[in-house]
């Protein structure tokens, strides 16, 4: 495989384990977060981070971020560069910043994903890509040994659309999860019984599997952290709006994450919903 010069812009919970394991993989890795990290190969500049970079990573948190990014080093940006969008966004911003990062000549991809903390670890994101062909084989290489599956999804804003839906269907299963889990905690049946019993159940998910140590623990750190997951239900109602769709299901949803947000547990993983399930006095 050709080694390249990469720029990972963002190093939360997934960009940090991308770049480690590009780091891994022989390429030359330049990195930058919005606030100073001890992490390898990190420039504390965003300019001296994307200095020489023939690909760039972005992952960052919502639409005003890339933003702010893109802002700090369109100037930089130059024909033969491909910018690697993989921040969780609507396909509305994604063909505003595709536009930006156009006019300057490089060349955009984008490029959401799905997995946790322990996929982009294990290498086993999958990533959800829209745009060219031609663009997508372009990045196989660097993509491909970082990730279990690249999936072409149509063009540019498409692979967002999906990506939100997905969060969609994680959330709602998630929610769900916890309220039947509660249920029989509160009837007084033990989690060894629930688990086994949902493992041979039609509605056993890889959400259930993932979770499920963290519920028996009560271990809230985060895989996908509940602000994300909050961010990510608005820019599909935003979608779902531009649509016409009325997704009242996911709106009501909405309302269980803005409690969680209001009790302080932005940071926690989403799973953490958990907590509001209490039993009435």
């Amino acid at each position: 495989m050709l080694k390249k010069n990469i720029a990972v812009l963002g190093l939360g919970i997934i960009g940090g384990s991308w770049a480690k394991n590009l780091i891994a993989d022989g390429h030359s890795v330049r990195c930058w977060n919005r606030s100073a990290k001890d992490f390898p190969n990190f420039f504390a500049s965003i300019e001296e981070a994307v200095e020489g970079a023939e690909v760039i990573f972005i992952v960052v948190t919502d639409p005003p971020a890339v933003q702010r990014v893109l802002d700090q080093i369109k100037h930089k940006l130059h024909p033969g560069q491909l910018v690697i969008q993989s921040s969780t966004i609507s396909a509305k911003w994604t063909l505003l910043f595709a536009e930006q990062v156009q006019q300057t000549g490089a060349l955009f991809l984008e490029a959401p994903f799905t997995g946790s903390k322990i996929a982009a670890e294990k290498r086993q994101t999958v990533y959800y890509l829209g745009g060219d062909a031609e663009l997508i084989e372009q990045a196989r290489p660097i993509l491909e040994p970082i990730s279990s599956a690249l999936l072409h999804i149509g063009p540019l804003g498409s692979a967002s659309t999906l990506k939100l839906a997905m969060n969609i269907n994680i959330a709602g299963v998630g929610q769900i999860l916890c309220e039947s889990l509660k249920l029989c905690q509160s009837a007084g049946i033990s989690d060894d019984v629930y688990f086994n019993a949902l493992k041979r159940n039609i509605s056993h998910s890889g959400v259930a599997d993932l979770k499920e140590q963290k519920l028996r623990l009560q271990d809230y750190s985060p895989q996908f952290s509940l602000k994300n997951m909050a961010k990510d239900l608005k820019l599909a109602l935003q979608t779902a709006d531009a649509l016409d769709l009325p997704l009242k299901q996911t709106r009501l949803l909405d309302t269980v994450y803005d409690q969680g947000m209001a009790n302080g547990w932005a940071d926690d993983d989403f799973i953490g919903l958990m907590r509001l399930l209490k039993a009435q006095a």
